[in-house]
């Protein structure tokens, strides 16, 4: 069953912390959003120590004084459990809720996520605490949902108090049975690592190599994301029991938590937090970079979870703590496109980060829409703005999902080894986007595929809606996983693999047979020998049969061998020790492709293999937009909606073959028409 977030009507608000501020701000406050069309706002996802000020004494006095305010604005409130900062009383009394580093040193008291999640007192407190509120606010008119702790593995994202520790065997022993299974399964044989009793067995800790055994490290990555789980399941489970006509969500994509079986568990719908401007931070050195266009990969990402999610924290403003993560302030117009980029990727509930601007505390330059000052400033009046567009246009839109041809796939098994394995891990990051930006820029609509072991029925008709699947590095490919794909072909796919394809099974060991190992067969070639392509050694050129045009074959080499009649070589490798060798092929099985490339993709190639493929954008015909424009589709039975972002400080020329309606000017649009700088268009071609 999908699970995606279902309203009437579009929902725009704020992030908003009572606590925080004075009593006489908030009537004002709730007035003001509700002016600027705000109708939704998230609290109490860090108030535990004002809803439990001592153990086991509960106080609800200053929450209902202001959800009484809210239901009067006609405001309705997600309500945050505030699981994610443990107050000091308790974690003085209960040191053993800490969580500890590897090297077991202890995480104090004194920011936030500092807390594991297997300690015993830990989880009845938060039952406690959840189970309270939830009776307290099920029936309170202004509630209409509850988004679970915040922000689950962000900040770390790994576990070893010794709760943990405990916490793990008890993982293993329910996965394996015995320690014969558990000791085949983690390779233990090589360097005599052997358990014989399950107390010798740990979550990974510091060795004189840095480097852990590959297996454990996999699968603790794997205990980590079910323990995670758990503990977001003991409080969706109260909700569900206590506040049944609430819905339940929770916020932000981190490490070492599988999103998507928490969502098929737990949730109503996945919530995203999105903040553009990281891209500032953790900028994309590559060719032609996207830089806060790239996170439209990261929303493409959300809708594989609910195909209609919440983002519940839009950047604003600049961001930064006091000691980290500088960003500059978005300029004018960059908080509407963002707003858009998230519409346009199938977000129908928006709330800002935040309403005001924090005067204390470690967050006092991540900056909300309100200055510290509180008075009229250009980001009130562009989300003022935005408020007034969504409350016409945004019945229009909520309820529509994205329209994609093409999907890149992943795995949380590559994810997660890839962590460690630097033989593939660091292939996947520069593939998936070098293809990501091709299809940008080639204005062609992408979606995220994440391959889920166990469910290859269901996921099998899923399949059939895309006419292309990109797997790039596949290392850890199940044989499950093999033969769905290998039917998806069949049916009239297109597959199309890198380097390092298929080497390993579920559990990391390498397989003793001809790599890309369970879809060799389907591949129709054997890798006869590989290299990685790093220091000194000059990059590998490469020579289409069909063109003199030379491309380079980066980081990793796969020499192939063609085995079957069926395949066609479409490029060689010219240079180095296997010149003339195979270096891309394509072969075809029943009425499908699947193609094989024996490197790390790059954007000259990836732009190269789209223009082969039987992928249009929908622009195609009717409409010409320039390389800084994005374009997403959302459609239903009824209409369908070209969305165009200018990611551009410049205009951008649109040019109109067809007259089209723009849904936020009102307008119909013909001919050669310039959008602002980081403008936003809804278009409706007429038919």
């Amino acid at each position: 069953m999908t699970k995606t977030l279902s309203l009437k009507r579009f929902h725009l608000g704020a992030c908003y912390y009572p606590e925080q501020w004075d009593k006489s701000l908030w009537t004002d406050d709730l007035r003001r959003m509700k002016e600027m069309g705000f109708s939704i706002i998230r609290i109490g996802e860090f108030a535990w120590s004002i809803f439990e000020p001592e153990e086991g004494k509960f106080e609800f006095t200053m929450f209902d004084d202001f959800l009484e305010q809210a239901a009067i604005s006609g405001i309705k409130v997600i309500m945050g459990t505030p699981t994610a900062t443990p107050p000091a009383w308790l974690t003085h009394k209960y040191p053993e809720v800490l969580n500890v580093s590897m090297e077991g040193v202890t995480y104090q008291h004194g920011q936030r996520r500092h807390y594991n999640y297997s300690s015993p007192v830990y989880l009845e407190l938060c039952e406690r605490i959840t189970r309270k509120m939830a009776q307290h606010y099920k029936d309170h008119p202004a509630i209409v949902g509850w988004q679970i702790d915040n922000e689950f593995n962000c900040e770390i994202n790994v576990f070893y108090s010794e709760a943990d520790h405990l916490a793990f065997r008890q993982w293993l022993q329910k996965k394996y049975d015995t320690l014969e299974q558990l000791n085949s399964a983690w390779g233990t044989v090589f360097w005599n690592q052997t358990y014989t009793s399950w107390e010798q067995v740990y979550l990974t800790r510091p060795t004189v190599s840095g480097s852990p055994n590959p297996h454990q490290a996999l699968d603790e990555k794997r205990f980590i994301s079910d323990n995670t789980i758990s503990f977001a399941k003991l409080q969706a489970d109260i909700l569900r029991t206590e506040a049944p006509n609430h819905w339940v969500t929770t916020n932000g994509v981190f490490g070492h938590l599988d999103s998507h079986q928490m969502t098929d568990d737990l949730l109503d719908f996945f919530s995203y937090d999105s903040y553009p401007q990281f891209s500032t931070i953790y900028p994309d050195l590559g060719d032609k970079p996207l830089l806060d266009r790239k996170w439209s990969l990261s929303l493409s990402n959300v809708r594989s979870m609910s195909p209609n999610f919440c983002v519940m924290e839009q950047q604003s403003g600049p961001g930064g703590w006091v000691n980290k993560m500088e960003m500059p302030s978005p300029l004018p117009g960059q908080m509407r496109l963002w707003t858009y980029q998230s519409i346009a990727h199938g977000a129908d509930m928006i709330l800002y980060f935040r309403w005001r601007t924090a005067t204390f505390g470690t967050e006092i330059y991540w900056h909300g829409i309100n200055d510290y000052h509180n008075q009229p400033n250009r980001r009130v009046a562009e989300a003022s703005h935005i408020g007034q567009e969504l409350q016409k246009v945004g019945q229009r839109i909520v309820g529509k999902h994205n329209v994609a041809e093409v999907a890149l796939v992943r795995d949380y098994d590559n994810e997660w080894d890839g962590e460690l394995d630097q033989w593939h891990g660091p292939l996947t990051k520069q593939s998936e986007l070098s293809w990501y930006k091709a299809l940008q820029y080639g204005h062609i609509p992408v979606d995220i595929f994440m391959i889920r072991p166990g469910m290859e029925s269901e996921q099998q008709s899923e399949l059939s809606k895309y006419k292309v699947l990109i797997y790039p590095h596949p290392a850890i490919l199940r044989d499950s996983t093999a033969a769905m794909l290998q039917k998806y072909v069949e049916g009239g796919g297109i597959v199309i693999f890198g380097c390092r394809t298929g080497y390993k099974n579920e559990f990391g060991h390498c397989r003793m047979q001809p790599l890309p190992g369970p879809v060799a067969e389907m591949c129709g070639i054997h890798v006869e020998d590989f290299t990685m392509v790093n220091g000194t050694a000059s990059p590998v050129s490469v020579k289409f049969t069909d063109q003199d045009i030379d491309f380079t074959a980066p980081n990793f080499n796969d020499i192939l061998r063609v085995q079957s009649d069926t395949v066609e070589v479409l490029a060689h490798y010219s240079s180095s020790y296997y010149d003339g060798k195979p270096a891309l092929t394509v072969n075809r099985i029943g009425k499908g492709l699947v193609y094989y490339w024996g490197a790390a993709f790059d954007l000259a190639l990836a732009s190269e293999l789209i223009g082969r493929l039987p992928v249009k954008s929908p622009l195609a015909g009717w409409c010409q937009a320039p390389s800084t424009v994005e374009v997403a589709v959302r459609a239903d039975a009824e209409e369908e909606l070209v969305f165009l972002l200018n990611y551009s400080g410049e205009p951008a020329e649109i040019i109109l073959s067809a007259e089209a309606e723009e849904l936020l000017s009102g307008s119909k649009q013909t001919g050669a028409i310039q959008t602002e700088p980081y403008g936003v268009w809804i278009l409706k071609k007429e038919k």
